[in-house]
């Protein structure tokens, strides 16, 4: 079923999901420090996978360079989320935004081939920027943290597109099993700051709330459309994840964009719109130049 439906669609859900973990995380955050809920956020994620793929069952069909890849993506992910809700903690959102946002368009730059690739480069970039309009004020230690995520997000592309290569449903259990390494290696940093919440069932909704709607079905989704598009690719449609948080805020939270974030849309439609895959052979040499594994063929778009 999953070649009929568009790859572009399935990174189109994960952005507007993306999107809703904030909604509930307000609660978190008024009883709950930044890395209690960095954990809670893991750890409802990593149970819903234990329930719904047992990745521990697939794990014993994976070599030994494939396992420490699961192992590699579960440590990302404990340390990106880690540092995201410590940024945001001391720095606007807008501004954390606009940094992170940094490395995808570097993962893209680093794929551009053609001028008009370029081009829609530069327009998704800018679009960016406006939409973001980074303001470097604040902590400066919160800059540290908000580089790390940064680096850590290009990561969670490049492993992300590892694990996809296997195709199937095999890159979602490997992504389960890493959500479950995540769990297990963000436990010393933030489970005595989650601590309020376990006394209380409204907080540990909303962190399950928090956890299914900004790493389940976003990261599931991720890896569906990874398995087709190329890294770079992905990385420049990422872009289009501010302009989401725009029209999500108009729709649900009645902020009404300014002109400024209007032109940010704009461009940042025009970049992604003007944007030329690269055929199939080079588009997938993000997936393909890896071998197959146990029969599985990696997908491609």
């Amino acid at each position: 079923m999953n070649r009929r439906v568009p790859p572009h669609a399935f990174f189109l859900c994960s952005a507007l999901f993306h999107y809703l973990g904030p909604a509930f995380a307000v609660l978190l955050f008024a009883h709950v420090r930044p890395l209690g809920v960095a954990w809670l956020r893991i750890a409802s994620a990593g149970l819903v996978f234990a329930i719904w793929r047992r990745p521990w069952r697939y794990m014993r069909s994976l070599r030994a360079t494939e396992r420490a890849t699961v192992v590699a993506l579960g440590a990302v992910l404990a340390a990106m989320n880690a540092c995201f809700y410590v940024a945001i903690d001391r720095l606007p959102l807008g501004t954390v935004g606009a940094i992170e946002f940094a490395g995808p368009i570097a993962l893209a730059a680093a794929g551009t081939r053609t001028r008009r690739n370029l081009l829609a480069l530069v327009l998704a970039g800018a679009g960016v920027y406006a939409l973001s309009r980074v303001r470097l004020a604040g902590d400066p230690r919160a800059y540290v943290f908000a580089f790390a995520n940064c680096a850590l997000f290009m990561l969670y592309i490049v492993l992300g597109h590892r694990i996809a290569a296997r195709g199937g449903t095999g890159g979602i259990d490997q992504l389960g099993a890493a959500m479950l390494v995540a769990m297990v290696a963000a436990l010393p940093i933030g489970v005595r700051d989650a601590a309020p919440a376990f006394a209380d069932p409204k907080l540990l909704g909303a962190a399950v709330g928090v956890g299914v709607s900004s790493s389940v079905i976003p990261y599931v989704c991720d890896q569906l459309a990874m398995a087709r598009l190329s890294r770079s690719t992905f990385a420049l449609l990422l872009a289009l994840l501010p302009a989401t948080a725009t029209v999500v805020g108009l729709l649900a939270l009645r902020q009404v964009p300014t002109v400024v974030d209007l032109a940010g849309i704009g461009l940042v439609i025009g970049g992604v719109a003007l944007h030329r895959a690269a055929p199939a052979r080079a588009a997938g040499r993000d997936v393909r130049s890896r071998p197959a594994v146990r029969g599985n063929t990696a997908q491609s778009g």
